[in-house]
């Protein structure tokens, strides 16, 4: 069994990947980590910026908690949101149908929202509601091209301990490629030399409060077209 099912500190579920040896969330609190890290430090950062429609790419969609929170949030901040996620390794079907996330959330739409994350065809935008259009790209983000221009980025991969390869120059050249002007990342990670990638890739670095028991975080916002010589 590649795949199993966990609950944390918060009762809400994680996964952990035996094929990575790391946890899809923090121990201390998926859902806590979630909304602190993306839908706080994210999503609501580019609501008070003015944001009335805001695209995003989200790097490792795992068990679909950060695109099931940004839907819900979403329709309550009425905004419209063009949500890209990639993932090389999806979770198999009968640990999505375990995910406690519609218990502990109060929306009465939750559970359809998280059906419809998990069972929608890969590589095709689907319409989940009237706020919130969605599409999943299955594949690595190392050989996927990234065409659309994103306002903001859910940097979710496993820590670079775990996937070396998505924390390099190299991929977070491209991916700030695909931002727009003042688009802002997001991660859990604030590994040195991670940070300095970005300094050298021309973002605004901002050390803000982790949750749980993580002391800081990242937000990365990108300060011009051209990146440093």
């Amino acid at each position: 069994m590649s795949h199993k099912l966990l609950i944390t500190e918060d009762d809400s579920h994680t996964v952990y990947s035996e094929q990575y040896g790391a946890h899809y969330h923090s121990v201390y609190g998926a859902l806590e980590e979630s909304i602190h890290v993306f839908i706080s430090a994210g999503l609501y950062h580019a609501y008070r910026r003015g944001k009335t429609t805001i695209s995003i790419f989200e790097m490792g969609m795992g068990t679909g908690l950060n695109a099931l929170l940004t839907a819900i949030e979403a329709e309550q901040l009425d905004l419209k949101v063009d949500y890209c996620t990639i993932e090389s390794d999806p979770i198999p079907s009968e640990k999505v149908e375990e995910l406690n996330y519609p218990n502990l959330l109060d929306h009465v739409s939750c559970q359809d929202i998280q059906y419809q994350i998990h069972r929608c065809s890969w590589n095709e935008s689907i319409a989940i509601n009237e706020h919130f259009v969605f599409r999943k790209i299955l594949g690595k983000l190392e050989e996927t091209v990234l065409t659309q221009k994103v306002d903001l980025i859910y940097y979710d991969a496993f820590a670079p301990s775990c996937q070396a390869n998505l924390w390099t120059e190299d991929i977070h050249s491209k991916l700030y490629d695909s931002l727009a002007d003042d688009g802002v990342l997001v991660t859990y990670c604030t590994q040195g030399a991670f940070r300095r990638t970005l300094e050298n890739l021309g973002y605004k670095i901002e050390r803000l409060n982790g949750p749980g028991r993580k002391r800081e975080m990242l937000r990365a916002t990108k300060a011009a077209n051209i990146k440093p010589i």
